[in-house]
């Protein structure tokens, strides 16, 4: 038998936590055809993988590509191939491009990043959506969440700060149940923003029982990521109870110094959970910093109402006045937060928000005003408020994996200084992760670690001829370089692809060559088992 590609000498890490071992992969038609260290057959590529371990594609569960539009800006997807990621989750913190009921108008809940007004939606329901793109050729398999925000704009509209009447919960209900129908993996929550933080008990509980009858996974953006990060898992915990979905909390975490500790109590309760039969996971990123909404800083009584909502307060003198007062007591440490993208006006991304005070003469707390409120709230920053002893204390919970958090790009024209930022983990993640967790801590094996990146995602999104190396699954394969793999991303210069990850394959074709992009996209689009 002539096969496609041959892949020989490497050390496989089969995504199933077994040791590795050394044998050879045979492609196929798009799936592994033989995994045999007596393959003798002959291929129209042969690779030769010797100092290189051998894994499935990895798969990122929570991923912004397609509320941040970049499936369809930058369809290659480029920054996730070259970290060695063939498989994106999006949906993700409650909001989704799909279903809509009112086209663009509903697609105002990735206004945070997007100029909207710049956007075609061709689409309303999710199967629509989904066809859509999968006519643009991407570099990587994309499945879709939905967005509860998304569901609450499609059905309140601009209503979002308010609890849902009784016919809105069935009408969101009604939407997310089609949506599963046509293949999306679950419901994504984001409670920490405006468009989930009025959202009830009631509301919560009806839409889970919607993912768990379709046995799709309910993930959670928590209330609270600080202070009241406990009140915030006990939440979550008791949604799983009561819904009986599969609930999973994404980019896991505790910011701020004083929450540090809270996390060491978070941790039991869900193991708790999991020993009185509750299906709960969570996933996290590898870094100390956040790259988050500047917005979701402001004091919570300031956040409730939507963006109108916030604006007015900030641009009032008055309510400005209290707002300012609430920040001071809050203790923010200003030369720690760094602009990373404003809508309105970029050149401002890389400096600090005490910079941007000292440049105007200001008091700190009113140069983060200002600059939220000249670019209509679309602020994003990095932020170092996480400890790195809870990463690794998250990474080795058993129920954990891995995820980026991140969007997929290519790298951007730098001859113009006037750009914003993004966070690291889009251009980085999976190196960070292996060459700070697996290779310098070593926190835990290898095989463990490519399990959090393959097999554990892809077993949650039921995922079953994914994330393995086996006989007859979809040749989605990762080689790197244990010995080389390193995150070349910085904060001040994130567009840097790693090193150390020279070949991926997405569904049998080489996508990445010697460290290199192709011209191939084979990517392919996702859909749930309804």
């Amino acid at each position: 038998m002539k096969y496609d590609i041959i892949i020989k000498n490497g050390t496989i890490i089969d995504g199933t936590q077994q040791a590795p071992y050394t044998s050879t992969i045979a492609v196929k038609n798009k799936t592994i055809a033989q995994i045999n260290s007596q393959i003798a057959a002959d291929a129209k590529t042969v690779i030769d993988a010797t100092g290189l371990y051998v894994c499935p594609g990895f798969i990122d569960i929570t991923n912004h590509s397609d509320t941040h539009w970049t499936l369809f800006d930058h369809p290659s997807q480029e920054s996730m191939l070259r970290q060695g990621i063939t498989t994106i989750i999006g949906g993700s913190c409650g909001s989704s491009l799909a279903p809509l009921l009112h086209g663009s108008i509903s697609a105002e809940s990735i206004q945070k990043w997007v100029d909207t007004s710049q956007i075609n939606v061709n689409w309303l329901r999710m199967s629509e959506f989904l066809d859509e793109v999968g006519r643009h050729k991407l570099g990587v398999h994309f499945g879709s969440l939905v967005g509860h925000g998304t569901l609450r704009r499609d059905c309140m509209k601009d209503a979002v700060s308010r609890p849902a009447n009784a016919i809105e919960i069935e009408q969101m209900a009604f939407l997310l149940d089609g949506a599963l129908k046509e293949g999306a993996f679950g419901l994504s929550l984001g409670l920490m923003f405006s468009h989930g933080r009025s959202a009830t008990d009631e509301e919560l509980l009806e839409l889970g029982k919607v993912v768990a009858a379709h046995d799709g996974i309910l993930t959670i953006h928590l209330r609270d990521e600080g202070k009241d990060i406990l009140p915030a898992v006990t939440e979550t915990l008791r949604m799983a109870r009561e819904s009986g979905a599969r609930t999973h909390i994404v980019h896991f975490k505790a910011i701020g110094r004083e929450s540090w500790e809270h996390l060491s109590r978070a941790l039991p309760l869900i193991r708790k959970g999991r020993e009185e039969g509750m299906d709960l996971t969570v996933s996290t990123f590898p870094y100390k910093r956040t790259g988050s909404l500047l917005y979701t800083l402001l004091p919570s009584a300031s956040r409730n109402g939507g963006k109108d909502m916030i604006l007015k307060r900030i641009t009032d003198q008055k309510q400005r006045r209290l707002v300012v007062e609430n920040l001071r007591s809050m203790t923010l440490h200003f030369e720690k937060l760094i602009i990373a993208s404003a809508k309105n006006t970029p050149q401002v991304a890389g400096k600090s928000i005490q910079e941007l005070a000292q440049s105007q003469e200001i008091a700190p707390e009113e140069a983060l005003l200002e600059v939220l409120r000249v670019n209509d709230l679309a602020v994003t920053i990095f932020s170092e408020t996480i400890h790195e002893k809870n990463i690794a204390a998250i990474y080795l919970e058993p129920y954990s994996c891995f995820a980026t958090d991140g969007i997929g790009l290519e790298k951007p024209d730098l001859s113009q200084n006037n750009h914003n930022l993004v966070h690291p983990r889009s251009f980085g993640a999976t190196a960070k992760f292996l060459e700070e967790f697996v290779r310098n801590q070593s926190l835990f094996s290898w095989e463990h670690a490519v399990s959090k990146m393959t097999k554990i995602p892809a077993d949650l999104m039921r995922l079953s001829d994914r994330g393995v190396l086996k006989k007859g699954a979809r040749a989605d394969i990762t080689l790197i370089n244990p010995e080389s793999i390193h995150d070349e991303a910085t904060y001040t210069d994130p567009f840097q692809y790693p090193v150390g990850i020279p070949w991926v394959l997405v569904e049998g074709s080489i996508a990445v060559e010697n460290g290199s992009l192709t011209s191939k996209r084979a990517g392919t689009i996702l859909r749930a088992m309804a």
